[in-house]
Parts: C-alpha cells; structure tokens; sequence
C-alpha cells in the first residue's frame, strides 16, 4: 500500500489486521481441543449475524459520510478533514468499531472461540499501529480543533 506523505502513515490495510486473525484462530480450532463456545448454533448465528450486521452498518455510514464529506477513508492517504457528524459523534473510530463488531460477529457465528480469544490482540495492534499513527498526524494537522474534538467524543464508545 502506497502512503503519502501527508498521512497517517498506516502502511498495511487495517481490515487486513482482523481478517488476518479471523481467519488464523478459525484456523487453530481444527488442531487444539476447544472447539466451541459449546452454546446451541441456533443462538451462535442468531448472534453473530447481528453483530455483523451492526458492525457492517457502522463501517458503511462512516465511510459513505467520509465519501460525502470528499476526505479519503484509507490511513494512507491525506485526511482533509475531521468528520464529526453522523457515528463520528459517539466514536472517533466507527470503522474499526465495525470492523470490530464483524470480526465478533463472524467469531461467534462460526462458533470460533480461539479467534474471539485473538480479538484483544487485534485490538491492540490497531491501537498502538494505526489509531495512534492517526491521532499524532490529525493533532498535527488540525492542532486545537482536532484536540477538541478529542476531548468532546470517546475512542471507541
């Protein structure tokens, strides 16, 4: 992935990051023994359509408005813009928080407890590799209206 120089300097896709894990903890659950949430399928699906569905919604209205508004989605290229509208009112973060809530949702619908176990990790990395790298380039950027902005709505929720 390119990165311009007026960026974040996120240099790999954050969807990549959860996809990654997603599909390494389904893929240990055939090798080690917990295999299940041991919870009826019925309510597993049940439950991680939902979340998928909600993640998914979130990822897509915050990137639809970041289109609208005419600024990029990906960390790599130049922000032109703090969005504070739309999800952006309750979380800095709404596409990771989908990205997030997909990743739950796809752990838990494929009854995939390693990979729920590999979330915290997930969001580690895309806290201290990408959210971090954002937050100093949109302080830098925008100084004291980004600093407000950050003081007036959460990370994450």
């Amino acid at each position: 992935m390119a990165v311009e120089p007026d960026s974040a300097g996120v240099r790999f896709p954050p969807p990549f990051v959860y996809l990654g894990a997603l599909l390494l903890g389904l893929a240990a659950e055939r090798f080690v023994t917990l295999r299940s949430f041991g919870i009826d399928w019925r309510l597993l699906v049940a439950t991680g359509a939902l979340l998928f569905v909600a993640g998914a919604a979130m990822m897509l209205a915050a990137a639809g408005l970041f289109r609208r508004l005419g600024t990029n989605v990906p960390p790599s290229q130049p922000t032109t813009l703090i969005a504070t509208t739309g999800p952006y009112r309750w979380t800095r973060n709404p596409m990771y928080l989908g990205m997030t809530l997909i990743y739950a949702g796809l752990a838990i619908g494929f009854d995939g407890p390693i990979a729920f176990a590999l979330l915290p990790l997930v969001l580690i990395a895309i806290q201290t590799q990408v959210i971090a790298h954002e937050e100093r380039y949109l302080e830098a950027k925008f100084g004291d209206d980004y600093r407000r902005y950050k003081a007036e709505v959460r990370r994450w929720l």
